[in-house]
């Protein structure tokens, strides 16, 4: 019996196709991790504290709800990519890159959990 031949441009037979799902892993995952940050902030200003000399120019408030954007768009732009969407590739470019830098932002409120997800960014997603 013969076997169906495998179609040599499916996205699979791709080595990119692993990097492109990895990338969309990973972006789904700090996406899940900002939403987690924003919420606490959004919900308990106390519970994330900035010290005296922050960079942090705005409320904790405000700042939880960036993050949760963020993060929401983060997690559907990772979906996006395992549909292997060019918008979703430079989309996820210059999101992640807004990321890093708000993470950056918010590093002296929360120097742990900033600085696990300006790594999780620094990942090969983009």
């Amino acid at each position: 019996m013969a076997q169906p031949q495998r179609n040599i441009d499916s996205p699979t037979s791709s080595g990119w196709y692993g990097w492109i799902v990895f990338a969309g892993t990973m972006m789904i995952i700090a996406g899940a991790f900002n939403v987690i940050q924003g919420l606490v902030a959004i919900a308990d200003d106390q519970f994330v504290v900035a010290g005296p000399n922050r960079l942090v120019t705005f409320d904790l408030t405000q700042w939880g709800w960036v993050h949760l954007i963020l993060g929401i768009i983060l997690v559907l732009v990772g979906i996006a990519l395992f549909k292997e969407s060019m918008w979703a590739v430079i989309a996820g470019i210059i999101i992640v890159s807004i990321n890093m830098i708000t993470q950056f932002a918010f590093m002296s409120a929360y120097p742990v959990w900033s600085t696990i997800l300006i790594a999780l960014d620094g990942t090969p997603e983009a």
